[in-house]
């Protein structure tokens, strides 16, 4: 490719590359040495469920896997004990080795799903970090300040809240940064709340006399609620193990103001198709609907298959398009200590026993936006009690259903 082409690729969906006139000397004094830049990667793995929010830097990462370049897949199985404060108003748990083991190979199953696994290098940086002296993390710990630490918004929050901040913590942008030192990293990929990490890698590579990598930071992806970032515990996620129709179902689900964003940072569709795609959204030639199945098509395919995209595609039309009841709605039985004496179950209780919902609060929320009903009832009240009964069919939002035995 020519370094235009190669520039384009990286610049892709880009929040900010710091700088592109660095980047544009890395690759060409790479091609001069006929050796692939050595991009690097790395992540905690706190939680062991990819969703697409998760994904848009592995997306990227497979792009430049695809031009030749060298990939390096980090997992802080170190400092994921500590937990990356970034954007964080409370110090996390800390994890467990055992927790870190488990999370870590669930994290790396899902990852090649994405990922080249034969042309990807995988690290742990529990290998270098812990074997540092206490010595050498003092010497470490010498090459910056509180103040410069404090410029940091989630520490500043913090201080002058009079929240605490662990000690620990402190030392994560360090141990982030000394991972591009002992990779001899490249390039480094984040999302926008990394920044501050990755520039302590350029700081340090310097301070140990290596050329400073490049920081290329990446759109952070809103949820399917069109506001806030994508997260399980918001429950306004799609994860790439879901079932293709929960899949489709959730794409369709998205507001039209970000399907653009989606279709640049999540599927492999070129930019000058989409480029069209945003052309006839403008002028009226492409429907939003058709565009937003297009999208929905493409996630499905990318995780599944095209055979069970056309069958989710199917299945989405007749229950949605058409306000069908589909014919495989799942069934389930409910503990009798879940019922009162009346047999009746707290409205909240039964969404989360029938895990139509992740949690209490995701429950409520989706009951007072009227997005719940009962027997084809909608309901309102979190506070409602409903009496069960053999075929009690429960339905939330436009893709998920239930029926009691």
């Amino acid at each position: 490719m020519t370094l235009d082409e190669q520039m384009e690729v990286f610049m892709r969906g880009t929040a900010e590359i710091i700088s592109p006139e660095e980047l544009r000397k890395k690759i060409q004094k790479a091609n001069q040495e006929k050796r692939p830049l050595r991009i690097k990667l790395g992540v905690d793995p706190s939680a062991p469920e990819i969703h697409l929010g998760h994904t848009v830097p592995l997306r990227k990462l497979r792009q430049l896997q695809e031009i030749g370049h060298e990939i390096v897949f980090l997992i802080g199985d170190f400092t994921g004990r500590i937990g990356d404060p970034s954007g964080r108003s409370e110090t996390r748990k800390q994890l467990t080795e055992e927790e870190m083991a488990i999370n870590a190979k669930t994290y790396t199953d899902q990852v090649f799903k994405i990922l080249d696994p034969e042309k990807t290098i995988v690290e742990y940086n529990s290998r270098w970090l812990g074997a540092l002296t206490f010595t050498e993390v003092v010497q470490l710990a010498a090459k910056t300040t509180v103040a410069r630490i404090l410029e940091r918004d989630d520490f500043a929050t913090r201080f002058s809240e009079n929240r605490p901040i662990g000690l620990h913590e402190f030392l994560y942008p360090l141990m982030q940064g000394y991972d591009s030192v002992a990779l001899k990293a490249d390039v480094e990929l984040g999302g926008t709340d990394q920044k501050f990490n990755l520039l302590m890698g350029r700081q340090l590579q310097r301070d140990f006399g290596q050329e400073p990598q490049i920081c290329l930071t990446l759109p952070i992806l809103e949820g399917i609620d069109g506001n806030q970032k994508m997260s399980k515990s918001l429950g306004n996620y799609i994860g790439i193990d879901e079932a293709p129709a929960e899949m489709y179902g959730k794409t369709m689900a998205i507001p039209d103001e970000i399907m653009l964003k989606y279709y640049e940072l999540v599927t492999d569709i070129p930019m000058s198709e989409i480029r069209g795609i945003e052309s006839g959204l403008k002028d009226g030639s492409i429907h939003p609907r058709n565009a937003k199945m297009r999208l929905a098509r493409e996630i499905v395919t990318l995780y599944h298959g095209s055979v069970a995209a056309k069958e989710a595609e199917e299945a989405f039309k007749t229950v949605f398009q058409q306000g069908d009841i589909p014919d495989d709605v799942p069934e389930f039985s409910l503990p009798n200590e879940l019922l009162d004496e009346n047999g009746s179950i707290w409205i909240v209780r039964l969404l989360t026993s029938l895990k139509l919902c992740n949690s209490s609060s995701e429950a409520r929320r989706l009951i007072r936006q009227g997005a719940v009903s009962i027997d084809n009832q909608k309901q309102q009240d979190p506070e409602a009690h409903i009496k069960t009964r053999k075929g009690l069919l429960v339905r939330v939002g436009k893709r998920r259903f239930a029926r009691l035995t």
